[in-house]
């Protein structure tokens, strides 16, 4: 196992496990790029979910948990370690392909430079 692992979140990110942060606000590095429509807390596979609205014509994308930096309770915001150009090169969020293939994560891991295992 790697020092870190992106499928996990980050000890000083602020998450608490049963925090429901559907609907938070995603701040990229150089800014808002949509909401949270999905998050996972599975041991070893949390990721989040961008619905990016219009900005990217409504595409969803997964971000793994260890992408984030900071999650604030307050204003509702996450804030994630990547830029707008690499969320909207990431590969596009299917749940209805996905849902029961348990190797969907591996394209993310590869492109996040990680591969779940």
């Amino acid at each position: 196992m790697s020092e870190f692992d992106i499928w996990g979140y980050r000890p000083d990110a602020g998450y608490q496990p049963g925090t429901d942060i559907v609907g938070y606000k995603v701040e990229a590095k150089d800014g808002g790029i949509g909401k949270i429509s999905k998050h996972s807390e599975e041991v070893g596979a949390s990721y989040v979910v961008v619905d990016t609205g219009v900005w990217i014509f409504g595409k969803h994308v997964l971000l793994p948990a260890g992408t984030i930096n900071m999650i604030d309770t307050v204003d509702e915001k996450v804030y994630v370690d990547r830029t707008k150009d690499q969320i909207k090169d990431a590969p596009e969020f299917d749940e209805a392909k996905q849902a029961g293939d348990s190797s969907y994560l591996e394209p993310f891991g590869h492109y996040y430079g990680t591969p779940h295992t």
